[in-house]
């Protein structure tokens, strides 16, 4: 019998290829997505949705309800949850600011705090969150997607600390630019595809699959002691000067 994840922004470029590998391993697979109608695939694979925001804490209990409905419990949760605003600070209200905090870190967080206390519950299990290039390398007019994606990062080495010894690993994936929804603002034209694939060292930019199949090996094949990790997955851009 397959275990049981749970994907939270389910509806995602990133979460659907995500929960088709889980489901291929003969996982069980709940989603928590706003957007119901691009999670079909999935549902008609015998996923389960709870329909509703990342940011409700109802909406989350229930979710992590759902997946724990399984023998052996909810083994692993991801958060796929996120948005970007590129603006310059001086051209960016506060409001928009708070927006990215909101949906990219404080879900996050709640997920983080709710999916943590039912793996407290059920002895260990594993967690992924999806940062960015922009949380650990300086990118021009990212100052906010930036703040988000560095606390997170930060997070997730303070819970894989906090729960290092009750059998709950926590890490990350730290994608570069990716051929997704979320990056269309980056790729709207050839020019600003060529000077964003210009700054890579490997000169390309990801695949979703590849973030998906990262995330999966996480949640299902990485080893046990591997915790408090940001996995770059971004060309070398992070940490390689080409």
């Amino acid at each position: 019998m397959g275990e049981s994840f749970l994907l939270v922004g389910g509806s995602s470029d990133i979460a659907l290829r995500l929960g088709h590998h889980l489901l291929d391993q003969g996982h069980a697979v709940t989603l928590l997505a706003r957007d119901a109608e691009r999670t079909t695939p999935l549902i008609d694979r015998g996923a389960a949705l709870i329909q509703g925001d990342a940011l409700n804490q109802e909406t989350v209990q229930s979710a992590v309800e759902a997946a724990s409905n399984h023998p052996g419990g909810m083994t692993g949760v991801a958060h796929l949850v996120g948005s970007i605003q590129l603006r310059p600070p001086h051209a960016m209200k506060v409001e928009d600011f708070e927006s990215v905090l909101q949906t990219n870190l404080v879900s996050a967080f709640l997920t983080l705090k709710i999916a943590g206390k039912a793996m407290l519950k059920t002895k260990g299990g594993r967690m992924v969150f999806t940062s960015s290039v922009a949380g650990s390398y300086g990118l021009t007019n990212h100052e906010a997607i930036a703040a988000a994606k560095g606390g997170l990062e930060a997070m997730v080495r303070s819970a894989a600390s906090t729960y290092a010894q009750r059998g709950i690993r926590v890490n990350a994936v730290a994608p570069g630019l990716t051929d997704t929804r979320l990056g269309e603002s980056v790729l709207r034209s050839d020019a600003l595809r060529e000077a964003a694939v210009g700054m890579i060292p490997m000169k390309r930019i990801n695949e979703p699959d590849e973030i998906a199949q990262s995330m999966a090996w996480l949640l299902t094949n990485a080893p046990d002691n591997l915790t408090g990790q940001i996995i770059h997955l971004d060309g070398g851009m992070a940490n390689l000067r080409g």
